[in-house]
């Protein structure tokens, strides 16, 4: 995916100005910076939820930004959000969901239970349960959602976009609320979904530790503008992320919740309380 000079205003406020950055194929790409720093935007002009006063995407050979949600969905783009969409009926019935784009049958085929229908159903079925087993919700394929945990709800929210068969999977904070344990374990979920189904992953994340360790390459944002990017050690020492983050000039950025399995002084990245500072800082 290429974003090239993108920019996004509401009522005269620029929330993203001149945006650019590229998700390599196969590659894990973290967006991120201080709250009101522009990265949901820049996700919903990603998905077609929001279309931008200039700049374009491109996709392969398909060009985004006057696509509607579900043509850019079709291409292979699929989006977790935030807040937990979908908490009705069980996890197998929310994965699901995620199959409906790629179903054949019609509707009056499939409330006939015509056999061609119901071959369909089973197989998306299947499809849907390995899924969960590869995000490590195989035992609870048939549980209610209502009856999860946060962070297996989460899991769910992935496990359905996965659904689509994405070639581009966007994150948006996929560990947000989860204790460490959780949000190692989704950590280790995503390099797993990488590396077994061959998709590009694009993530936004307030665990900067996290963010740090798992990507390949991130882009900075702060105030809609793109102030820095590149591999994460580049980053973690880049003066205006430095200043965005903590509004100092440290040689890097501390990571407050380092890998165990880590050597000593490896962890990069700010965390929870360094952005929480700042997202008060920015809101002021």
């Amino acid at each position: 995916m290429r974003v090239e000079d993108v920019t996004v205003r509401f009522a005269g406020l620029t929330a993203l100005d001149g945006v650019g950055f590229t998700v390599e194929p196969g590659s894990i790409h973290a967006l991120i910076g201080p709250n009101g720093a522009g990265k949901s935007t820049c996700f919903n002009v990603l998905s077609g939820v929001c279309r931008p006063a200039s700049g374009s995407v491109h996709f392969g050979e398909h060009e985004l930004t006057r696509l509607r949600p579900h043509r850019i969905a079709a291409l292979g783009i699929a989006r977790t959000f935030q807040n937990i969409v979908m908490t009705a009926g069980t996890v197998a019935d929310n994965l699901m969901l995620g199959r409906h784009v790629l179903t054949r049958a019609g509707f009056a085929a499939t409330a006939l239970r015509l056999p061609s229908a119901v071959r369909e159903q089973r197989v998306h079925r299947e499809r849907a349960r390995e899924i969960a087993e590869l995000v490590g919700l195989g035992r609870l394929f048939d549980t209610p959602v209502a009856l999860l945990s946060y962070g297996d709800r989460k899991r769910v929210e992935m496990a359905r976009a996965l659904c689509l068969e994405p070639r581009l999977l966007l994150l948006d904070e996929p560990v947000a609320g989860m204790n460490s344990a959780e949000r190692q374990r989704t950590a280790e979920t995503v390099r797993a979904v990488r590396e077994e189904l061959g998709l590009s992953v694009l993530i936004v994340e307030h665990d900067m530790g996290l963010v740090m360790r798992l990507a390949d390459a991130v882009t900075v944002l702060d105030f809609g503008r793109r102030i820095a990017g590149g591999a994460p050690d580049e980053v973690r020492h880049d003066p205006a992320v430095l200043r965005a983050y903590l509004g100092t000039g440290k040689e890097e950025v501390p990571d407050p919740d380092p890998d165990p399995d880590a050597e000593p002084g490896s962890g990069p990245g700010p965390g929870p309380d360094s952005q929480e500072r700042q997202e008060e800082e920015h809101s002021a």
